[in-house]
């Protein structure tokens, strides 16, 4: 029998940051969209769970995307950046996040 781990999240572990950006604040304003980089393990059902729980707001939909890590090059040594996951929500037409 194999023993497989498993790596237990809570919902202040799953959202790491949002992502302030002008395009961003644009599409929340315009279509009720927020990005946020999350863990890189965490699916949409577990960032909607934690979004709804963490703002108190009704999330619609969740678009993830997969970021690598890009190759950086000092002196002659070559490595990489950390790769991150990124999601974007879409929040119920009533609801709204204060970032600021």
């Amino acid at each position: 029998m194999t023993r497989v781990w498993v790596e237990t999240m809570d919902d202040f572990s799953i959202v790491i940051r949002p992502i302030v950006t002008e395009q961003g604040m644009h599409f929340a304003n315009v279509k009720g969209a927020y990005s946020f980089e999350v863990h890189r393990n965490a699916n949409k059902a577990q960032i909607k769970h934690a979004i709804e729980k963490i703002y108190g707001v009704k999330v619609d939909k969740v678009r993830t995307a997969n970021h690598q890590g890009k190759r950086r090059r000092r002196g002659r040594k070559i490595g990489t950046t950390s790769a991150w996951k990124k999601a974007v929500v879409f929040l119920a037409p009533d609801n709204h996040i204060d970032l600021f």
